[in-house]
């Protein structure tokens, strides 16, 4: 058995172009969904990242209000900015690019972004939404996981889950996502994290394996299951003198030697990284037809 490819390029690409003529639709109402989005210093990883939201905004038809603020900037001045957006009828999403410098607190500043703008779900008003079943915007990344099985004709109800990683960016909002009792939930999960025993006697008994340990080969070949769905969230850097850049991106899973093993399988890259962006856009979306109370689809 050769796992067919979960080709997360596509998958972003196919909803980015149903939220395309959502957006569409919506402009004829008069009302344009908005992205406040906010990079305080220089870090190469994050000045790639924001470049690829705003670029993804621009594809859409979203507005982008872009702040990039130098690496001093204090901590009032950040919350000052966030709250300015808060107050912006035209801004209905904000995102506050992580990490930031240290002598700023995290959690302040996400604390201060209004939960009905809280397009990243990291608001801890969010995440007791998520954790009671409410409605709320779901994490990007975990929601793009949900969204990947389903478009992959993956059956998640009655599934028996097993997430390796309990960060609370991937793995804790994953799993309580899995365990909803609605049509995207209802699986059996069980989370494996650096204290657990024998994580191979868990993923062994998966029917779907996520790896989000932010590790190379933590998922092998042993450890999965013939036909296992195996998805891969890590993104790691791993030397390579063949490449140009001195080095090539991997995921948490050994690719080649799991391949021959499960049904399906993402890539890294290629995989769950398009989808994070995606669901970025999708969050803004929602949050404009909510602040314009327009129903949903």
């Amino acid at each position: 058995m050769t796992a067919r490819i979960i080709d997360g390029k596509q998958v972003a690409a196919d909803i980015r172009a149903e939220l395309k003529a959502e957006v569409a639709q919506l402009k004829d109402k008069g009302v344009v969904p908005g992205l406040g989005v906010v990079l305080v210093g220089e870090d190469p990883a994050s000045i790639s990242y924001v470049t690829g939201k705003e670029r993804a905004c621009a594809e859409a038809g979203i507005y982008s209000d872009d702040n990039r603020l130098p690496v001093d900037t204090t901590q009032d001045e950040l919350v000052g900015l966030v709250q300015k957006m808060n107050a912006d009828p035209k801004i209905n999403g904000i995102l506050v690019q992580l990490p930031l410098p240290d002598h700023i607190n995290e959690s302040e500043v996400i604390f201060a972004i209004d939960p009905a703008k809280d397009v990243d779900g990291f608001h801890p008003v969010s995440v007791g939404k998520m954790m009671i079943g409410e409605k709320t915007f779901l994490p990007c990344t975990p929601h793009g996981v949900v969204q990947l099985l389903l478009r992959s004709g993956v059956t998640i109800e009655g599934a028996h889950v097993v997430i390796v990683g309990r960060s609370n960016i991937v793995g804790k909002p994953l799993a309580n996502m899995l365990i909803q009792k609605n049509a995207t939930g209802n699986a059996t999960v069980t989370v494996c994290h650096t204290r657990t025993r024998d994580v191979a006697a868990y993923t062994r008994q998966a029917d779907i394996v996520i790896a989000a340990a932010g590790r190379p080969n933590t998922i092998t070949a042993d450890m999965v299951k013939d036909g296992a769905v195996v998805i891969d969230v890590g993104v790691n850097r791993v030397e390579d003198a063949t490449r140009k850049r001195g080095y090539r991106l991997v995921g948490d899973v050994d690719f080649e030697a799991v391949k021959e093993k499960a049904s399906l399988i993402t890539p890294v890259p290629g995989g769950v990284g398009p989808m994070t962006i995606t669901m970025l856009l999708y969050n803004t979306v929602e949050s404009a037809r909510r602040a314009a109370g327009i129903a949903e689809k």
